[in-house]
């Protein structure tokens, strides 16, 4: 094909993926499959990380209580990410190996099955928020100013954790049934309705109630709220692969005990890599703030540059689903070698970056040359790994699409909690290598991950799993 006609067949695919796309994903070219799922992923996990940095940018105008009190309430939800994160990977390999089967009735039913799962574990969670939130605030150490004044915001937050665990949950139905490009436009919605009200209630501009550090947890809440209601609008009358009829609307326990199985696994999977780096900033602790404060400028720039390979890694997974459910095994490993080689390529092109220009960019966030140079060395270091890590995102992903989260579940607690964190320790206070030790740990864990991970996958076990 000429170079014109190329870029110009990319971009009516790239439009494609985002207006939303009718692509059979058992079907056709794996290249084009990989794009049109990653593109509207891509931009869902950016718009799902916006909601904490457009927070934070209006709560830092109110002082530094405001800023921890968020910050607390963050570290509390992580609880509610971890359910609502593993019950979207068994959500998605449920529904996708269903649609793979062209079993919509199926995959109708197993979606109302996830959503009723999503909302019983978020109302114990709700009432704990809503009568316990100065309490929580003061297990974690929050000043006396917080407990007593602040802690509106962690009742409200943690009081709606339903509309976070129903976000969750209904995306991955969408993206399961290939529908991403929707999954993606909630996300707009939600986001777009709290960067309106998030200044009109925390300042009490115009009609508005000065609501302070509450009025953003009334902002986000709203936001996530209507994006809810608009998911389900979609899920009952929208034109969507899937829908919810009246006939899909009964408890189902083989399916929903099927579901909760398989979620678990992803429960087990982000605590454990949730643990894990809090274990690593415990060590870096050790060698005072500055350390600190450079490893996380680092980390947080890391994180934003994987969102695209998060995009690729949940298309893997959505492709394992569907193909499986096809019968065409063959067709799923092929998907996933081939998102692993285009993670790679991206990855390793930032990682040259981060390696080529770590001062530069930790210098975006800090004047101070003590934690530009932590921050940048830590950039530097772990750019070395990048590569294993681009492989081992996509492996670990295809194994939950496939609906097989026990084996990431074991690799991770192999690769974080028994190797990386005993190593951090051992080479940065034993041996001596101080911050440098944790950075070469997580290089040595990572390329284990991705090590494991393709010799697992290659075996092939995750091919029989029923789902």
């Amino acid at each position: 094909m000429e170079p014109d006609k190329r870029a110009n067949s990319l971009w009516i695919d790239i439009k494609e993926s985002i207006a939303g796309t009718e692509q059979d994903f058992t079907e056709g070219k794996i290249g084009r499959a990989i794009l049109l799922l990653s593109i509207p992923m891509v931009l869902e996990m950016f718009m799902e990380s916006i909601f904490a940095v457009v927070d934070i940018f209006f709560v830092s105008k109110l002082g530094a209580d405001a800023v921890a009190t968020v910050g607390i309430t963050e570290s509390l939800i992580t609880l509610v990410y971890a359910i609502a994160i593993g019950l979207a990977m068994g959500t998605t390999a449920v529904v996708s190996r269903r649609v793979g089967e062209k079993d919509m009735d199926g995959a109708g039913r197993s979606a109302f099955q996830a959503i009723i799962v999503g909302f019983v574990a978020s109302l114990p969670i709700s009432l704990i928020g809503i009568f316990f939130a100065p309490e929580l605030l003061s297990m974690m150490g929050a000043e006396a100013n917080i407990v007593q004044n602040l802690y509106g915001y962690t009742t409200i937050m943690i009081g709606s954790n339903m509309v976070i665990m129903m976000l969750f949950v209904i995306n991955a139905v969408f993206r399961g049934a290939g529908d991403a490009a929707i999954s993606m436009r909630v996300l707009w919605l939600a986001n777009g309705i709290n960067m309106i009200l998030d200044p009109l209630l925390i300042f009490g501009i115009w009609i508005f109630p000065e609501l302070g550090v509450t009025g953003a947890a009334v902002a986000t809440s709203i936001g996530r709220g209507v994006g809810v209601l608009f998911q389900v609008y979609l899920l009952l009358k929208g034109n969507t692969r899937i829908r919810l009829l009246k006939e899909h609307l009964s408890l189902q326990w083989q399916v929903m005990k099927k579901l909760i199985r398989i979620s678990l696994g992803g429960i087990g999977q982000f605590i454990i890599a949730t643990s894990s780096w809090i274990g690593l900033v415990r060590i870096m602790a050790e060698f005072g703030s500055v350390t600190v404060a450079g490893y996380t400028i680092a980390i947080r720039i890391l994180v934003f540059s994987i969102l695209p390979s998060w995009g690729m890694s949940n298309a893997a997974a959505t492709l394992v689903g569907q193909n499986l459910g096809a019968k065409k095994p063959e067709r799923a490993e092929k998907s996933t070698w081939m998102a692993a080689i285009v993670n790679m390529v991206f990855l390793g092109i930032v990682g040259i970056i981060f390696y080529t220009f770590s001062e530069y960019l930790v210098r975006i966030f800090t004047a101070d040359p003590e934690i530009i140079a932590i921050g940048a060395k830590c950039l530097r270091i772990i750019s070395y790994g990048y590569l294993a890590y681009a492989f081992g995102m996509v492996i670990i992903q295809a194994f939950n699409g496939a609906g097989d989260t026990t084996t990431p579940t074991i690799i991770n607690f192999f690769c974080f909690w028994l190797l990386e964190i005993p190593l951090a320790y051992y080479l940065a206070l034993e041996l001596g290598w101080k911050e440098d030790g944790v950075f070469y740990s997580i290089v040595i864990a990572e390329t284990v991950l991705g090590i494991i991970g393709f010799v697992l996958f290659r075996k092939g076990k995750w091919k029989q799993i029923k789902v």
